[in-house]
């Protein structure tokens, strides 16, 4: 009777028969593939550093292996990539890539390439799904359909992509782009993994950023697994009635039970929680908006990233820049650090809340 793991062995293999991409596997399923084919994990380490630490994009490259290893994974997996439909530049350097499933599959997300106005930070914002399985407001990405979730490869592929396009090396990453992280979590965090791992591409923990709108059960498994990366939640209203008349997530997830998972992230992994709060006037920019705002800040450890209003749905506007400086002094006797994010990109859909592909 064949073992369970023989099983899953022949399992993976069989996958990569099936011209599975290697981008998004682990080390550890690599060593069980090139195990089954008795090759030593040695060579597994090889392959996974040449995927991700030297970007390889051919099997000519991989010059450690030997050439009949080479034949085998060229014939049995593949190296593919993900196609970029379009590239655009801003003014202010930031620049927005519209990708394709390396499937073909005509589906299409988005990420951005974010440098900082000195030139220290770089950021790249990915997605997880293609469009959205939430309904926010005042969010471009949500008035697509939803069409599935990314796999690992494609959200790795991302960054390893806008990298090798721009010619630079991101110091952050923020899964804040198309889509819901949490309601795809295995995946998400397969990618943050291979993206933090020190023989891959090595971010530190601390330079990656999972958002999430709320999903108050995915916040408890990344709070019960110490999951090591920063936590963003997009608060956008203080109250449970307001938030429910943005947000559709309010009507699983209440505000209330979403405060208390944001503290227990705090208490439990001592780290600092971030709230994310995009500023509508006329809708949670009130004097009572920031008291409200400031008593959450006050009950844990977090900052608050205000982001002035991007989209004009529903007749909207974005908040004046003396709105902003007036909501701002409003809540500083929470005594939390506030950062005003600018919306760098907006000239060509690539702020905050605009990522759409048929933008």
């Amino acid at each position: 009777m064949m073992s369970e793991s023989l099983g899953r062995s022949l399992q993976r293999e069989r996958e990569f028969a099936a011209g599975g991409s290697l981008k998004g596997k682990t080390l550890e399923e690599l060593t069980v593939l090139l195990d089954s084919w008795g090759e030593k994990p040695f060579r597994a380490k090889q392959i996974y550093n040449g995927l991700y630490a030297n970007r390889y994009e051919s099997w000519e490259q991989f010059t450690t292996l030997g050439k009949d290893l080479r034949k085998r994974l060229q014939d049995s997996t593949s190296l593919t990539k993900l196609n970029v439909v379009k590239h655009l530049k801003s003014a202010d350097g930031t620049q927005k890539f519209t990708f394709e499933s390396v499937l073909g599959s005509g589906k299409e997300f988005e990420s951005v390439w974010i440098p900082s106005g000195d030139g220290g930070r770089k950021t790249i914002c990915i997605s997880s799904q293609v469009g959205c399985t939430l309904n926010c407001k005042f969010c471009a990405t949500a008035k697509l359909p939803y069409q599935g979730n990314l796999k690992a490869s494609e959200i790795v592929d991302q960054v390893l992509q806008v990298e090798s396009i721009v010619g630079d090396k991101a110091t952050n990453i923020v899964f804040m782009g198309m889509g819901e992280p949490m309601h795809n979590y295995f995946n998400v965090m397969r990618a943050a993994n291979i993206l933090h791992d020190p023989e891959a591409i090595g971010l530190g923990a601390k330079r990656i950023t999972i958002s999430t709108s709320g999903v108050v059960n995915g916040i408890r498994r990344f709070i019960e697994r110490k999951e090591p990366y920063n936590l963003a939640i997009s608060l956008n209203h203080p109250d449970r009635a307001g938030r429910k008349e943005i947000m559709d997530i309010e009507e699983k997830f209440s505000l209330p039970e979403l405060i208390e998972a944001a503290k227990d992230f705090t208490k439990i992994l001592k780290r600092r929680i971030t709230f994310e709060y995009v500023m509508i006037p006329g809708v949670n920019m009130g004097e009572d908006d920031a008291k409200k705002l400031v008593r959450i800040a006050r009950k844990m450890d977090c900052k608050i990233n205000v982001i002035p209003l991007n989209t004009e749905f529903f007749g909207w506007q974005r908040p004046s820049s003396e709105e902003v400086e007036e909501f701002i002094r409003r809540l500083e006797p929470a005594g939390v650090p506030i950062l005003n994010r600018r919306s760098p990109g907006k000239d060509i859909n690539g702020a905050c809340g605009m990522l759409a592909s048929k933008s």
